[in-house]
């Protein structure tokens, strides 16, 4: 049995699973490290046209998907999926991050609705009591694209789909090791010249401990000229 399964909810179940069917994800759902199930929401709409939305009360811009639609369509997911959270893809979601995502990855089980037109009847969110995650400040045409990038993100922290768990603790927002809450450090690679750059002398030196205090340096450096915010610790100062 898988240690993560996904069922997600989408008006456009073609769309799946698209990128996660590649790469880290790929692998290791064909190892069945993660599975998971898509259902059409459109498959619970109403009358012969299977209408999913409409017009909001009170007045307003745009279309509404429906409780009741939404309401059938969750309860089926949580009949296939026992024991599953609702994760609600949302601008007005707590922002996505690695602590966020290792909550997610916890849950083992999990449900991702994929809204679309303006969003969703309100009353869903509270019956279902469904998680809001945003993925940034800014809007997408629906749910699915944020649903790619919170699926990503937990995926590559299950355990066996990194061959080397350590990469985890260095990578930038991690938190892990010295390096707190900070950004990526640079990376070089071969060839040790390329187009007039070299890579940092440091790098070449073999001096582990040198190098460590230069990749915390460039941490810092990068850090607070692109993410300030970060800088907030003072530990990290």
């Amino acid at each position: 049995m898988a240690k993560f399964r996904v069922t997600i909810l989408t008006l456009f179940p073609e769309m799946f699973p698209g990128p996660l069917g590649y790469s880290l994800a790929g692998s290791a759902h064909a190892k069945n490290i993660w599975s998971y199930d898509i259902i059409n929401i459109r498959d619970f709409g109403l009358t012969k046209h299977k209408n999913v939305d409409d017009e909001p009360y009170g007045g307003g811009n745009g279309l509404v998907m429906r409780a009741d639609v939404l309401g059938r369509a969750l309860d089926h997911a949580q009949a296939i999926n026992l024991g599953a959270k609702i994760y609600y893809p949302s601008p007005r979601g707590k922002v996505l991050n690695q602590s966020v995502a290792r909550e997610i990855v916890a849950e083992k089980n999990v449900i991702i609705l994929c809204g679309r037109f303006e969003g969703i009847d309100e009353r869903v969110i509270d019956e279902y009591n469904a998680t809001e995650i945003s993925i940034g400040d800014y809007i997408l045409s629906g749910g699915e694209i944020a649903g790619f990038a919170i699926l990503d993100t937990c995926i590559r922290l299950l355990p066996g789909v990194l061959a080397n768990q350590e990469t985890l603790i260095s990578e930038s927002f991690e938190g892990g090791g010295d390096f707190g809450s900070l950004l990526e450090y640079p990376l070089y690679t071969r060839p040790q010249e390329w187009k007039g750059k070299k890579v940092p002398d440091i790098l070449l030196s073999g001096n582990h401990k040198q190098i460590e205090e230069w990749q915390f340096e460039q941490a810092k450096l990068i850090t607070s000229k692109r993410r300030p915010d970060l800088l907030k610790d003072k530990d990290n100062l």
